[in-house]
């Protein structure tokens, strides 16, 4: 019996198919690895010491495609039934009634309100250091005092001083309807969609009971334990986007109100203070508004308020 001869090698130690030497291959699996963007080199016979064979090119593909589903990461399947389109697979799932609801709010504020956002940052450094040293006071109540308790104190401050952003547009579109009351709504992100329990009279409650506050409103949210009434009155509404990540953003009016506070996630960055760099917490902000009633010099002087009293939060502290 004739032994088999030695399998193909150029520089001594290489082997067909380590991407280095590569075995014979006839013209046919050498146009078909080109039109496949194979490197014969990285091929190996299923024979040693025999040519590449068509058969072995698939082969290679098929084993290569194989490892690289094997190491791609999974996705979600998301929820519904399962179609198809045109194009491929699809799911379909009817919205939830919560679902339609957002949907149908803010079509109608995309429809009939023309928006504008302004973005800023303001210094939280000395608040967010204010902040961990009243915590401690707060533990023994299981009460977490978190930025967006000054935040919504800051904004029903500033609402008072600005009535028109505290506003709306009546219904026939000819009238603006100043309210002398502040409600802030808190968009919270739910299992079931975002709801916006309304915090309500927030301009006449001191910081310690909006903290108590939101996390009543939290709780009820994200049980699912709110009524319609819960999420009616609101007169502004203080989205924080922050909790997840993210600084700005252009966040929807939630009509009938007037404007929506954006807050993004707080990053050290360097301001020039005092002849020199120093890094500072900054929190991004994110306004919009309706200009039919609020003009920009008048959302800017607001913001400028809220800045204001959240970078000098002693001023925030004794503010009634």
């Amino acid at each position: 019996t004739k032994a088999a001869a030695p399998p193909a090698r150029g520089v001594e130690g290489e082997v067909p198919g380590d991407g280095r030497a590569a075995a014979a291959a006839g013209p046919a699996v050498r146009r078909l690895a080109r039109e496949m963007g194979v490197d014969l080199r990285r091929v190996r016979p299923s024979v040693e010491g025999a040519r590449i064979t068509e058969e072995d090119l698939r082969n290679y593909v098929r084993r290569i495609q194989e490892e690289a589903e094997a190491k791609a990461t999974k996705g979600v399947t998301p929820p519904g039934a399962p179609e198809s389109d045109a194009y491929g697979a699809v799911r379909r799932e009817k919205m939830s009634r919560l679902r339609q609801t957002i949907a149908r709010t803010m079509s109608t504020s995309m429809a009939t309100i023309p928006q504008l956002t302004n973005f800023d940052d303001v210094d939280v450094t000395e608040l967010e250091h204010i902040r961990k040293e009243s915590q401690k006071d707060y533990d023994a109540q299981g009460v977490k005092l978190t930025m967006l308790a000054f935040l919504v104190k800051a904004v029903a401050v500033g609402l008072k001083h600005h009535p028109v952003v505290n506003a709306s547009v009546s219904d026939e579109g000819n009238e603006i309807i100043y309210k002398e009351y502040v409600n802030v709504g808190v968009a919270i992100d739910t299992e079931r969609g975002l709801v916006v329990p309304v915090l309500r009279d927030a301009d006449r409650k001191i910081i310690p009971q909006i903290a108590r506050e939101l996390v009543q409103i939290t709780e009820m949210a994200r049980g699912g334990k709110y009524t319609i009434d819960d999420l009616r009155g609101g007169t502004f509404t203080i989205s924080n986007l922050g909790t997840i990540g993210g600084t700005y953003s252009t966040p929807i009016i939630n009509p009938p109100e007037a404007a929506i506070l954006l807050i993004g996630r707080s990053r050290m960055m360097p301001q020039f203070i005092g002849g020199a760099f120093t890094p500072r917490l900054m929190m991004p902000l994110s306004l919009t508004y309706d200009h039919r009633i609020v003009d920009g010099a008048e959302a800017a002087r607001f913001l400028n308020d809220v800045k204001g009293l959240l970078a000098a939060p002693g001023r925030l502290l004794l503010a009634p």
